[in-house]
């Protein structure tokens, strides 16, 4: 029970730089492929649909290069950083996008 809960806040600051990180290549991805359907998808279901593949695909490549075996309960937590991310991705930009423009 000692090595779990010496585990536990090393796991939970890697899970929280990771959404961040799939975060801010969400946001760029998103942004980058806005342009080039030129607004024809609805922005919150492309962040969504890229969130997803984002992250499972970030998911998958970690358990094969750590040579984890995968779980159904590892892709369900999978599923949810993702649907985590893709709710940064949506909300957190354009809520970052108004703070700047009421700076300037």
């Amino acid at each position: 029970m000692d090595m779990i809960l010496q585990n536990v806040p090393a796991a939970v600051s890697t899970v929280l730089t990771a959404a961040l990180v799939l975060t801010v290549v969400t946001n760029v991805i998103v942004q980058v492929l806005k342009r080039v359907t030129y607004e024809k998808i609805p922005t919150n279901f492309l962040a969504v649909i890229v969130s997803m593949a984002v992250t499972l695909v970030s998911f998958f490549a970690m358990c094969a290069i750590l040579k984890i075996a995968v779980t159904w309960y590892m892709v369900a937590g999978a599923i949810a950083l993702g649907l985590f991310v893709a709710y940064a991705a949506m909300f957190g930009f354009d809520k970052l996008k108004e703070a700047l423009d009421k700076i300037r």
